[in-house]
């Protein structure tokens, strides 16, 4: 019978000193042509001293795969090269997230918070609630400050907020409020998220915003609002690190806010900026959406209602805006987009996660099941190709997006509160995972992998039970609530 070693491929038992003999065979024999395959069996057999010939010829043939009847050293290493970057890269992907203990921040906010953002140049995080309340949060998220966001069209106690993104490109933020009005805060004022822009007379409430600039051309960045009337509207900047809006005279104080009104901007009376609007989702809610780095327009957005899925585009700056609807079930909470894998996920209502390819509209590319509630969040661990889902019964499961399965399962240690707004946000850079709920912000740290050994508990196991309708085994360790799933 053979060892596991003998089991396994003759090119994962090559040691260097086996690679070095085979370069010595093809450098002696300086053949225009390399060794034909009878040759390379025989010579590389006996130059190695260990394997058997069929496993030389399987070795042979895998290397020759145009079958032109011979190989090269180039050709050997290269395909050498190939299979231990493909093995490195299936290691590194398939790790599981190994998290600390979970963290409270300190209590900050009075109401929701609508949102978190990273500032990648100080290294510092924003969250932003309901009432108005921003926190600054330092690199290790300390609380740094807060501070009330002003708006003088409302009284502060009837101020709400809705939604919070980042303008990376410009250093500014965009806040929408349910008295239909967009501001634009400076991060580098003098006088703190000093607002310089208003677009106010809104048509609807917005409750979401999106951002997304592109990436060799700055100047050229989107702006999109969904709202509660199901429509999306974008702003295309075409000089935003000059100035995002034009300002009305010279005598208008430098300092002063610049008040512009939706229609100023759809009568197109501001040269630097334009734009598009459709109303794909009927009169539902617009929840979410997701740059996509394709051309300036509106990105992904979804809504609570069949086909709540649109993908917007313009193919130039004057053409017509084209959309795409894809048939989702139930509707949607979530979604995110990997540019990489040029892939969409999806948070369904009806507890599965989809996949979409961009370009295939009529079925998912890959469903993935194991929520028993609604998923109300999704979000892409880009480097390692995985997908972080957050259920309403405070379920969050890691999945393997190559192969469509569940790598871990975290439950009991989240906050034990009522229905509540939950929100997900995954910094990639430092492998960390902020999750609100309501107006409590937990974090959840990713330890640094050490080793190549895949370790999914940081104890002993206790108990172990295979699922045969996923494919995957729970596992429980001394010490833990959580279920861990391998």
């Amino acid at each position: 019978m053979a060892t596991a070693k003998e089991a396994e491929l003759l090119e994962c038992r090559l040691s260097v000193e086996d690679l070095k003999k085979l370069q010595r065979l093809f450098l002696v024999r300086r053949a225009a042509l390399g060794c034909e395959r009878e040759c390379f069996i025989e010579q590389a057999w006996a130059a190695v001293g260990h394997g058997s010939r069929e496993e030389y010829g399987d070795l042979f043939d895998s290397v020759d795969v145009s079958r032109e009847g011979w190989v090269d050293w180039e050709h050997l290493a290269s395909f050498l090269l190939l299979g231990l970057f493909e093995k490195e890269e299936h290691a590194r992907t398939a790790a599981v997230p190994r998290w600390r203990p979970a963290r409270t921040l300190p209590a900050t906010h009075g109401g929701p918070v609508q949102s978190v953002a990273h500032l990648g140049t100080s290294g510092r995080y924003l969250s932003a609630s309901k009432e108005g309340t921003l926190a600054v949060w330092s690199e290790d998220l300390t609380l740094l400050k807060t501070h009330r966001l002003a708006n003088d069209s409302v009284m502060p106690k009837d101020l709400w907020v809705t939604g919070m993104v980042l303008l990376a490109n410009v250093n500014k933020i965009a806040v929408s409020f349910t008295c239909k009005e967009v501001c634009f805060y400076d991060l580098l004022s003098k006088q703190e998220f000093s607002c310089q822009y208003k677009v106010h007379s809104l048509c609807n409430t917005p409750i979401s915003l999106h951002y997304w600039h592109h990436p060799q051309r700055p100047e050229q960045a989107v702006l999109s609002i969904g709202d509660v009337a199901g429509q999306v509207s974008g702003l295309c900047f075409r000089s935003a690190l000059i100035s995002l809006f034009e300002r009305p005279s010279m005598s208008v104080e430098h300092d002063s806010v610049v008040s512009i009104s939706w229609a100023e901007l759809q009568q197109g009376r501001h040269r630097c900026c334009y734009t598009v609007t459709h109303t794909a989702h009927g009169a539902h809610w617009v929840r979410t959406g997701e740059p996509a780095a394709l051309d300036p327009s509106p990105p992904p957005h979804t809504s609570q209602r069949p086909s709540s899925l649109v993908l917007a585009w313009k193919e130039v700056s004057t053409g017509p805006l084209r959309v795409t609807s894809f048939h989702t079930e139930k509707g949607l909470a979530d979604l995110d987009y990997h540019p990489g894998l040029n892939l969409i996920a999806t948070a369904g209502l009806n507890n599965q996660v989809c996949l979409w390819n961009p370009y295939v509209v009529s079925k998912p590319v890959g469903v993935l099941r194991g929520h028993v509630t609604s998923v109300v969040a999704v979000q892409f661990m880009l480097a390692k190709k995985q997908l972080i889902s957050f259920s309403k019964d405070k379920v969050l499961r890691v999945w393997d997006v190559a192969s469509q399965l569940c790598l871990q399962r975290l439950a009991g240690i989240f906050p034990k509160t009522p229905e509540c707004k939950m929100l997900v946000f995954f910094h990639e850079e430092r492998s960390r995972l902020l999750l609100s709920f309501n107006s409590v912000v937990l974090l959840l740290q990713a330890q640094e992998d050490t080793g190549r050994r895949v370790a999914s508990h940081d104890s002993s196991v206790t108990c172990v039970l295979y699922n045969s309708l996923f494919r995957q085994v729970g596992a429980v360790c001394m010490g833990e609530d959580d279920v861990g799933m391998v």
